[in-house]
């Protein structure tokens, strides 16, 4: 039977391979954006935050005396992967990747949510305090994207109906 440690330390894996996929998944999306400079722009500054939500995770995992699962870090960077690249192929490759933008960051947000429950449950003060930094800036991220879906959605419009013009990225 797992005792609370054993849970967080778990979930504590979780949310780094979770930081490794969104990498994953936010370089491959901004590697292929060329006509959206802002929704570009917004994408590279998460990748920094995500680079440094990674970090945090793993010094909290450290205080634990344990290491970030390799199989979990290697399983979600292959999904993300499989996700970007099938974005490749859609003709309305931003629009689907702002919407599944959007539900990867609350879905980051529920799991932060958790975790602060968690570090909570386990006295661990410095836990609570990272995981509730990186819960803000995940919101952030939901919210700049639910706040320019509207307008990436338009410009996407705009663009297909232009003859001889690049629509999906």
């Amino acid at each position: 039977m797992a005792d609370l440690h054993d849970n967080y330390l778990d979930w504590l894996r979780d949310a780094h391979a979770m930081e490794e996929q969104a990498e994953t998944m936010l370089k491959g999306m901004a590697g292929r954006l060329e006509h959206y400079p802002v929704l570009e722009a917004r994408i590279k500054q998460h990748i920094d935050e995500t680079i440094e939500q990674q970090r945090l995770v793993k010094s909290v995992i450290k205080r634990y005396d344990s290491s970030s699962s390799t199989f979990k870090d290697i399983a979600g960077k292959a999904a993300a992967l499989g996700q970007a690249m099938g974005g490749i192929f859609a003709s309305d490759e931003v629009v689907k990747g702002g919407i599944s933008g959007y539900t990867f960051e609350n879905f980051e947000i529920a799991s932060y949510t958790a975790l602060i429950a968690a570090a909570e449950a386990v006295g661990d003060i410095e836990g609570k305090r990272i995981f509730q930094q990186i819960l803000e800036q995940e919101k952030a991220m939901a919210a700049w994207l639910l706040e320019h879906l509207p307008e990436t959605t338009q410009q996407f419009l705009v663009r297909s109906k232009t003859p001889h013009t690049v629509a999906k990225k």
